[in-house]
């Protein structure tokens, strides 16, 4: 079986292509590597992986590369940090929608004229943006307010297109829907704005790296956006990836949405403290409030049984484990200059 996966160099393809490969799957990234430029990946040398450096809003380019895919995971977007739904506003949307339209106007030709079976969508918990049902199930983005943000209105955009693929063109389709993914391989990207939190430039805007250099640099005491009392599911990597991969293979995932994420909730009061007593062992926790961003969702709560369920996925790695492989790697970036 053969898959194409866009934004093959990004942050979640770095965890999903090694586990597809490690499912037995022939992978075909693709990547124009704007966001981190050149990278190099552990898998980059496996017999089973071409990586091809192109653009995914070139329907051509696409077509071309999914002649000879069974499946396609659309996962090419223009994605950052907190800082990024702010000074990217309008360029989350347009670039976004362009990339969405070119993944389905490929897909849906590779699916009536060559052998694709599906494509799987990568979206984002942030279509549940304005969401005020706790736990949040899928299907609640038609009922909900839409997302304020433009990165969350295009998201849950993105959900639509499938929606009309099927209706349309019957391609069939799912939506995996990562929460707060956590892990190794983010750098700094090369079009971030420099945001600073007290007197440490922010590397990434998410706020589990953001919190290890702060804390690296000797940040005393620790600056935090809002009051601390965001909640939110910090889900590991690479259970996202077993997730994504589950849904791609499930013959149950067909036209079905899944909310991929850790069933636990964490306040970032909860997290920073985590991450201090982690680099800072026996000092005091301090820490100050600046005043949050206007797209800082006060509550993110997934509701997780639907995956369980239908795909048999649970995202089961520990907090306190993902950090103790995410502070380490942080600590090595500040090191070397690249945060």
């Amino acid at each position: 079986m053969k898959v194409l996966v866009t934004g093959a160099a990004g942050f979640i393809s770095g965890y999903l292509v090694p586990e597809l490969l490690g499912r037995g799957w022939e992978v075909t990234g693709l990547d124009n590597f704007s966001k981190y430029g050149p990278v190099e990946r552990s898998f980059d040398n496996h017999p089973a992986f071409n990586m091809v450096k192109g653009d995914a809003k070139d329907v051509d380019t696409l077509k071309k590369l999914l002649a000879d895919c069974d499946h396609f995971v659309a996962g090419a977007a223009m994605i950052g940090g907190i800082s990024y739904f702010h000074h990217y506003a309008y360029d989350l949307l347009a670039e976004n929608e362009r990339l969405s339209a070119s993944a389905f106007d490929a897909a849906i030709w590779a699916h009536k004229e060559k052998k694709l079976r599906k494509i799987t969508v990568i979206s984002s918990s942030m279509v549940f943006e304005s969401a005020e049902l706790f736990p949040t199930p899928e299907g609640e983005q038609f009922r909900c307010p839409p997302p304020l943000s433009t990165y969350g209105f295009q998201k849950l955009a993105c959900e639509y297109f499938a929606k009309g693929a099927w209706e349309q063109h019957e391609l069939p389709f799912t939506i995996a829907r990562p929460f707060n993914c956590v892990g190794i391989g983010e750098r700094r990207a090369l079009g971030d704005v420099e945001i600073f939190s007290g007197n440490v430039k922010l590397a990434l805007s998410h706020v589990v790296p953001d919190l290890v250099q702060k804390i690296v640099k000797g940040q005393d005491p620790l600056h935090i956006l809002g009051d601390g009392s965001q909640i939110r599911h910090y889900t590991y990597g690479g259970d996202l990836a077993k997730g994504i991969a589950a849904s791609l293979e499930h013959p149950a995932a067909v036209n079905e949405d899944f909310n991929l994420s850790t069933a636990e909730g964490t306040t970032v009061m909860e997290l920073a403290e985590a991450v201090w007593r982690k680099i800072k062992p026996g000092e005091p926790f301090r820490v100050v409030s600046d005043e949050p961003y206007a797209y800082d969702v006060q509550k993110r709560v997934p509701d997780v049984s639907k995956a369980r369920d239908v795909l048999g996925f649970e995202a089961t790695t520990p907090l306190e484990e993902t950090l103790d492989e995410v502070i380490p790697w942080i600590k090595k970036q500040v090191e070397t200059g690249a945060i």
